[in-house]
């Protein structure tokens, strides 16, 4: 090695010279430099020799190294191959350094191949980074050759190449628009298509060290919309679809043009309200609506040859009928005529009205559809539907020489093979298409897959073989022939298929909603299908809530073939109990669905309870009433006053909670404030107490007056006690009834009680019975719960005071909390029985009208002189025992 190579290896050295560690490091690269080949140098140049990774890097690869300011002084020499590492890609430099035909690398680049421990690189081309090796594109849709010239270069400098035709070996396409023959032949081949941004972009990362172009969440991200370049015109929509479908487009890339635009590439029609090609400039292709949601659905935009919108008489093939080479303008009256005669008789089942001549109320049935969907009453698609050949027609209405009782039944097999059509249509269309999509073009996951279709396949089958049965029975009819045994031979199997599918319709209708909402593909998918004649316009769940109506409609039907059937045909009692076993099965449908959605309330309930009992969840029990409240009492055993509650009325339990309030937690808990037991917090309600009903002894119901508004309260005891405790309540709620809900409530109690009297639990107050104290005007904590309770102005002029009580109460309460079972000897005077005005309702309807009423009836109540009622709130927790 000569001086002047050993004078630039010194040179490239890191750090200072004064460092003993670092010039013996050198010294020794030196000393072994002279033993290298000098057929490869790394050349450092600029910046690039300062940078410690670069310097590091490049002595991993054992060769040479020698830096320099501009590598002008290597860059003639061709005694060996130097590879220049320069610090940016542009500049004279640069230029000059491209000329010497030597490799010229990034110091990313070099950094790259040392980590993956790859050779230096003998090409001559560029290398800056090394972000796309491995790819190879190919361009199309530029017609600006400068776009081009730019981005070339910026593809050869992050490591990727280019080919001028596509072929096996390209990797990705670079589109500037949608369609061509190269975006044909990366769509069938499912080439990614990018747009050009995705090289910009690179570019613009490419000193990010582990940034890689090619990975999926970044590919995915600069795919070229399906629309890209595309100016569309809708024609035909309805206002608020062309505006929906507009921003469809737009968020795909397009733009809306109108119809006499020269530059619109696509017109988009409705073809249900549109039957003659548009006039439009000749570029433009006339395409239906399902070729724009099919191409959402798939992001590419569709070859428009198979969704062009053709003449209508095109679209009409029938052998028996051909086009007049004469045939009149395009405008008479004659033309469209032949167009709608055409049309009708060659899809006859796409025609949402079907005129049929006036015949009996159970044709109205059948043509106006109890489902309410013209889907019912439209001629079945199915030719075979009478007599079970091919060659069968749908007769005419009246049908001629049949009897009443044939002709209901051809209605329950013509709705019938409709509606079979229709779960058809739901299985193969929707449910079998999803399913069998690939994983990385699936549109929903099993679990939504599960929700949305998992009861229909049971329905599905059992209709198709009821289907076959009554087919069979058509194609060999007699006044004879049992149809209630064709029922009753699958209600069993009605009585299995059905309740899944109703229990869950709602969770099927919301997920679909939720997934129509946030998934777009989805969203296309759906409008896609909605187009095509078997679905009839209507979208999945339009189709979807067939089943619900099917039963009931079989029922109408069987009921009228039944008026038709003389009692002495053999049918008639296999009609009967056919109809019967119908009506058991939506029975037994309606009780299941209601128990249910009973336990599916509990679930939810006991979800937003923090601390809620675990035993409150039952088989046996089930939700009845919800009433939030205010409490008036200061008892011990529940909360305190003035706290917002919430009682959930169960068969035989109460549940109250305390209903949380951002404003009265905030920063009152530590808990809360450090943020623990965030799940518990974040709950609405919080456990307080479980009644059991059967501790209850009476409801209390406050007489409404103008300051005494929806107040009523408990006398309870448990039983391992022998005092009374009292608890009052206000409900909070303006549209609350409180008649209702202790109505309910009693109810209930005498339910558990096995007694048929409810009246019993109930007792009445007035409110001057209980000292009502009005002077504490929007005063306390009170007036603060109430207005947080209610969210609104509650329309109570007066908070309660119940602070002092007076000794007539002391008689009234003991009287009151008689057991509603006892039969003790009555010790309370009459006198003071009016003056309390205390009473229990003889008729629980009579609470409706107690504002009318100006006293109540009264009733002897007993009491137990024995007991104590404790009643700290109403101030009468010192009352001493009567």
């Amino acid at each position: 090695m000569d001086e002047k190579t050993k004078c630039q290896v010194r040179q490239q050295s890191i750090g200072s010279d004064s460092n003993s560690e670092d010039t013996l490091r050198n010294e020794s690269a030196l000393g072994s430099a002279s033993a290298l080949p000098l057929d490869k140098r790394i050349c450092l140049v600029g910046g690039a020799a300062n940078d410690e990774a670069v310097c590091g890097a490049a002595q991993s690869f054992g060769v040479p190294i020698v830096t320099s300011p501009d590598g002008y002084e290597y860059a003639g020499d061709q005694s060996c191959s130097t590879i220049f590492v320069l610090e940016k890609f542009q500049g004279p430099q640069y230029d000059h350094l491209c000329k010497s035909r030597h490799p010229l690398l990034g110091m990313p680049a070099l950094r790259q191949l040392a980590i993956r421990k790859d050779k230096l690189p003998n090409n001559t081309r560029p290398l800056y980074t090394l972000a796309m090796t491995g790819v190879v594109v190919c361009f199309t849709g530029f017609r600006n050759k400068e776009d081009l010239t730019r981005l070339v270069p910026l593809v050869h400098h992050m490591g990727g190449s280019i080919r001028k035709e596509m072929s096996f070996k390209v990797t990705h396409l670079i589109a500037n628009a949608s369609g061509g023959e190269k975006y044909k032949y990366a769509n069938v081949f499912r080439l990614p298509i990018m747009n050009y941004a995705w090289v910009l972009t690179s570019w613009d990362r490419r000193n990010d060290m582990e940034f890689s172009a090619i990975c999926d969440k970044f590919v995915s991200e600069f795919k070229l919309k399906p629309f890209h370049g595309a100016r569309v015109c809708f024609l035909g929509f309805p206002e608020e679809e062309e505006k929906h479908m507009a921003e469809i487009l737009v968020s795909n890339g397009g733009t809306v043009a109108p119809l006499d635009d020269p530059t619109c590439t696509h017109v988009v029609v409705d073809e249900s309200q549109v039957t003659e090609r548009p006039d439009v400039v000749p570029k433009a292709h006339v395409v239906k609506a399902e070729w724009f949601w099919t191409s959402v659905q798939k992001e590419i935009s569709l070859e428009e040859k198979a969704y062009l919108l053709m003449e209508l008489n095109d679209r009409v093939s029938s052998p028996s009928v051909r086009r007049d080479s004469h045939q009149a303008t395009p405008g008479s009256a004659s033309r469209r005529k032949r167009k709608r005669l055409l049309e009708t008789l060659a899809h006859p089942q796409q025609s949402p009205v079907v005129h049929h001549k006036r015949r009996s109320s159970i044709s109205d049935a059948g043509l106006h559809s109890v489902s309410g969907s013209f889907l019912d009453c439209t001629a079945s698609p199915d030719k075979a539907l009478y007599d079970g050949t091919e060659s069968s027609t749908v007769p005419d209405t009246p049908r001629k020489g049949l009897t009443a009782r044939q002709q209901v039944f051809l209605e329950l097999v013509q709705t019938e093979s409709n509606y079979v059509n229709i779960l058809d249509t739901i299985m193969k269309m929707f449910k079998k298409h999803l399913e069998e999509m690939d994983e990385e073009d699936a549109l929903l996951n099993n679990t939504e897959l599960k929700i949305i279709f998992g009861n229909v396949p049971l329905i599905f089958e059992t209709h198709l073989k009821m289907l076959d049965e009554l087919r069979k029975l058509s194609a060999h009819w007699s006044e004879e022939k049992c149809v209630g045994n064709v029922i009753l031979k699958y209600s069993t199997d009605l009585l299995k298929a059905y309740p899944p599918f109703v229990n869950f319709f709602e969770e099927m209708k919301e997920m679909l909603t939720q997934c129509d909402v946030n998934k777009p593909r989805f969203h296309a998918f759906l409008k896609a299908c909605q187009t095509r004649p078997e679905c009839g316009r209507q979208g999945l769940q339009d189709l979807l809530i067939r089943p619900v109506q099917r039963l009931p409609s079989i029922s109408l039907l069987l009921n009228d073939i039944l008026k038709n059937t003389p009692k002495s045909n053999p049918d008639h009692n296999a009609l009967d109990q056919a109809l019967a076993s119908i009506r058991e099965v939506m029975t037994h449908i309606n009780e299941d669905k209601r128990k249910t959605e009973g336990q599916r309330v509990m679930f939810d309930i006991f979800n937003d309870i923090d601390n809620c009992p675990p035993d409150l969840v039952s088989s046996h029990r089930s939700f009845i009433a919800k009433s939030e409240v205010v409490q008036l009492s200061s008892s011990e055993g529940l909360s305190g006053k003035g706290n917002p509650l919430v009682l959930f009325l169960f068969s035989d339990q109460l549940e109250i909670c305390k209903k949380r309030s951002k404003a009265f937690n905030t920063m009152k808990s530590p808990n809360t404030v450090n943020g623990l037991h965030k799940n518990s917090a974040s709950k609405p309600y919080k456990h307080i107490k479980l009644m059991s009903l059967s501790n209850i002894k009476r409801v209390i119901d406050i007489k409404e007056t103008e300051d005494c508004q929806k107040v009523f309260g408990f006398v309870v005891r448990h039983n391992d006690e022998l005092k009374e405790r009292l608890f009052t309540f206000v409900m909070s709620d303006e549209d609350a009834d409180k008649v209702t809900f202790l109505k309910t409530l009693c109810r209930q109690m005498a339910t558990n009680a096995c007694t048929a009297d409810s009246d019993k639990f109930m007792a009445f107050l007035e409110p001057h019975d209980l000292d009502i104290n009005t002077s504490d005007v929007n005063n306390g904590t009170l007036s603060k719960a109430f207005k947080f309770a209610t969210r609104t102005r509650l329309k109570v002029g007066r908070a309660f005071s119940f602070n002092k009580t007076p000794s007539k109460l002391k008689r009234a309460v003991s009287s009151m909390i008689s057991s509603p079972f006892g039969s003790s000897t009555n010790l309370t005077p009459a006198s003071q029985l009016a003056q309390m005005r205390l009473a229990s309702y003889n008729n629980i309807s009579e609470l409706g009208n107690a504002d009318n009423v100006d006293s109540p009836p009264i009733a002897p109540l007993s009491v137990q002189p024995t007991r104590k009622l404790k009643t700290g709130s109403l101030g009468v927790s010192a009352l001493k025992r009567l």
